[in-house]
């Protein structure tokens, strides 16, 4: 049996919702994932609570939940995600965060309606967020967002993707994963990609952050496991996506999904899926409090 890496991604899940959930709720919910074996979590987000707001109290999520964890040692990776300096800042600034991540977009229209960047300026910063967080003492994650395609007529194609990774070697970023940000892709396409650009940066960790209707889900995992992705990115109940994409939010892969086609598949993921129920109540209150979502079951 393979080991596998969950992420777990609370903050994917939670940053279009109408209702904003209250900073108590949300540190409780990042705790339970905690105690129920999650090692990482992507949490919190530093960006401007006027296009955010969900993420506005990111600083206060976090101190609650550094005071509410049973035992500081064992504390998860937290990952953070920025899309600026000034949000660098905040992030460097917070206890708790291990992980700095960034949405790098290969789509020129999707970086400006979600970081108004050009592919210079984005590189640049990319290349500040390395500097900083090896100094820092912090881990990086960089997404390349629109990796299986986009609805906006541009050039793609999956060797843009390998000149991305191949840069982003270049510059020693070590950890990557593969966006489906408007959840598109097709279990083939996903497959197809995954495979045809992972021997370009051997050594890196390259994952999946796939956004997809349920139905194909599975399928989806599937694929990128058996192409050779031993990293995925995912949230329970399917829950989310990205409020820049024009999407109308097609979901996260639901965990329990994710779960399920990697144990089909006799990878180790290290999670039982009966430690999920109280999980699963627990997003499925926070779906019907604040989201104004159909219980998941």
């Amino acid at each position: 049996m393979e080991n596998v890496k969950l992420i777990e991604c609370p903050r994917d899940a939670w940053q279009g919702l109408p209702e904003v959930i209250p900073a108590e709720e949300k540190a409780a919910y990042l705790r339970a994932l905690v105690l129920a074996g999650f090692k990482h979590i992507d949490a919190v987000s530093f960006v401007s609570p006027k296009h955010v707001k969900q993420m506005a109290d990111s600083e206060e999520v976090m101190a609650k939940l550094n005071a509410a964890l049973p035992d500081p040692i064992a504390a998860p990776e937290i990952i953070g995600i920025v899309v600026n300096e000034k949000g660098l800042e905040r992030a460097l600034a917070t206890p708790g965060v291990t992980t700095i991540g960034y949405p790098y977009s290969i789509s020129a229209y999707f970086r400006r309606a979600n970081a108004n960047m050009s592919r210079q300026e984005s590189r640049l910063l990319v290349e500040k967020l390395k500097k900083e967080t090896v100094t820092a003492k912090r881990d990086l994650v960089i997404y390349i967002s629109m990796a299986f395609g986009n609805p906006y007529d541009e050039p793609w194609g999956s060797e843009l993707v390998s000149e991305t990774l191949e840069w982003l070697k270049e510059i020693r970023v070590d950890t990557v994963s593969l966006a489906d940000t408007v959840g598109t892709a097709t279990p083939e396409l996903v497959g197809e990609v995954y495979r045809s650009v992972k021997d370009h940066v051997p050594g890196m960790e390259l994952g999946v952050h796939l956004h997809s209707h349920p139905e194909v889900a599975e399928a989806k995992i599937l694929a990128a496991y058996e192409a050779g992705c031993r990293r995925f990115d995912s949230a329970l109940t399917g829950l989310g996506g990205c409020p820049f994409a024009g999407d109308d939010l097609v979901g996260n892969i639901a965990t329990e999904q994710v779960l399920t086609a990697l144990h089909q598949a006799g990878a180790k993921t290290g999670m039982d899926p009966a430690a999920l129920d109280k999980l699963l109540q627990m997003t499925n209150s926070i779906r019907a409090k604040y989201a104004h979502a159909p219980l998941v079951n």
